[in-house]
């Protein structure tokens, strides 16, 4: 929730409260921001994404699944999985 600047080293940084899928509440920061508007667009972006809920449509689910994975895998894993997912589910 805040937007600091750090005046060391001239950059900005972010420490956000969420609550996770446990129900515990937890702090996020993130540093090394150029500008104010940066930090605070990452805000909004990692607000979003906690705020989802666990009710949610098994079709919104899967593409949140397939945003998560898509840089963690190599590009054919990625195509396989999401051709599986599409195809077969």
């Amino acid at each position: 929730m805040a937007v600091i600047k750090n005046t060391k080293t001239n950059t900005w940084e972010v420490r956000t409260y969420y609550t996770d899928w446990t129900g515990e509440r937890k702090q996020k920061t993130k540093r090394g921001f150029a500008k104010k508007s940066e930090a605070q667009e990452w805000e909004r972006a990692f607000k979003l994404k906690c705020d989802q809920n666990l009710d949610m449509k098994f079709e919104d689910f899967v593409d949140v699944y397939l945003n998560d994975i898509k840089l963690r895998l190599k590009r054919n894993s990625f195509l396989t999985k999401e051709h599986i997912i599409r195809t077969k589910i």
